[in-house]
């Protein structure tokens, strides 16, 4: 108990994909060994280093596993607000007791009908590779992160609190809902804590006041007073877990791909709702010279500067994309990430 994972774990927790892509380097370094294509102990070296980096990786994720000692459990939505949370429970010492669950989608784009089975997850993740530049960096192996989300859930001890972060965006409100759902049928007492709300309530005075439009903004010192300010004591009552449960049913049957923070709710908009708002910041922004392309980097980064909604670039730059497709915009340059080309209007002749 508490040694280094097992290779067969290590792998289990690869998937296909991932146990390929290893195991041809390792395989690749043992025909160069036997073929005596490269030195001895060069071969070696990179097969010890795979080893550990195998292994490293695995143990930096088990560290923040449901353990059956653990006292409480956070959901949180993205990789960032993970990272900072996970800072301020170790310069709290709470992390022996306080595990993590990360929610790493952004649940403002992309379809979540039927996310609560793998089909679901499936369609969503076939989204993702057809739409999403970056989406083949973050997983691909959409079945073993699913199961991994799963094992999570079922780890999370009977006597641990979970507590799940939210805030007022699309993006965490949505899976705020989702953890809901996930959480269906577990008797573990649950509350609801918006760090943003609790952060700007902690920070604001009337001669500055500070807003954050999602948690990952915050850093983790001012998430150490959120997390002291927290109070065992306000559980969600069973009829609230209920209609939260029902909202979840409500916005998972929909077949929309972008949704946004409207009048204190999750709405599901058009997936060109920011087109022309694309447009208008690029006929600001473009310049007399180069012919009146731009950047796109400078275009998305303006349109994110200036939006109050939490959305991120890759779904700005999808729609940059989409409408170069329709003939709205030119290119130049070459596509493979937003910083390597520029847009501009299309020339009518």
């Amino acid at each position: 108990m508490g040694g280094k994972p097992g290779i067969a774990r290590v792998f289990d927790r690869l998937g296909n994909q991932g146990t390929k892509l290893y195991l041809g380097f390792a395989l690749e370094q043992i025909r160069k060994l036997k073929e005596r294509e490269a030195p001895r102990e060069k071969a070696i070296s990179e097969l010890i280093e795979l080893y550990d980096e195998l292994i490293e990786s695995a143990e930096k994720r088990a560290a923040w596993d449901p353990v059956p000692t653990c006292t409480h459990v956070h959901f949180v939505v993205g990789d960032s607000f993970a990272g900072s949370l996970k800072v301020a429970l170790n310069q709290l010492n709470w992390s022996g007791t306080h595990k993590v669950i990360t929610l790493s989608e952004n649940y403002a784009i992309g379809p979540i009908r039927g996310l609560d089975l793998y089909e679901g997850w499936k369609a969503r993740w076939d989204w993702f590779q057809d739409h999403i530049t970056e989406a083949c960096e973050v997983c691909d192996d959409p079945e073993e992160d699913y199961n991994q989300l799963l094992e999570q859930v079922n780890k999370i001890p009977e006597q641990a609190k979970v507590i799940i972060w939210t805030s007022r965006n699309a993006c965490e409100q949505t899976g705020m809902l989702h953890a809901i759902r996930l959480l269906s049928g577990r008797s573990n007492s649950l509350v609801l804590y918006d760090a943003c709300a609790i952060c700007e309530e902690l920070d604001n005075r009337p001669d500055a006041a500070i807003s954050y439009r999602h948690s990952g903004e915050i850093p983790s010192d001012k998430l150490q007073a959120a997390l002291v300010r927290m109070k065992d004591n306000s559980c969600l009552r069973d009829a609230d877990r209920t209609r939260l449960e029902r909202e979840w049913q409500t916005i998972s049957k929909q077949s929309g791909t972008l949704r946004i923070w409207r009048d204190g709710a999750v709405a599901e908009v058009p997936d060109n709702y920011y087109d022309m708002y694309l447009l208008g910041k690029l006929d600001k922004l473009r310049p007399a010279s180069d012919h009146g392309y731009l950047k796109t980097a400078r275009l998305i980064g303006e349109a994110m500067g200036y939006c109050e909604q939490f959305i991120g670039d890759a779904y700005f730059e999808y729609r940059v994309r989409q409408l170069i497709y329709d003939g709205i915009l030119e290119i130049k340059g070459v596509p493979s990430s937003m910083r390597r080309y520029s847009v501009g209007r299309k020339k009518i002749t």
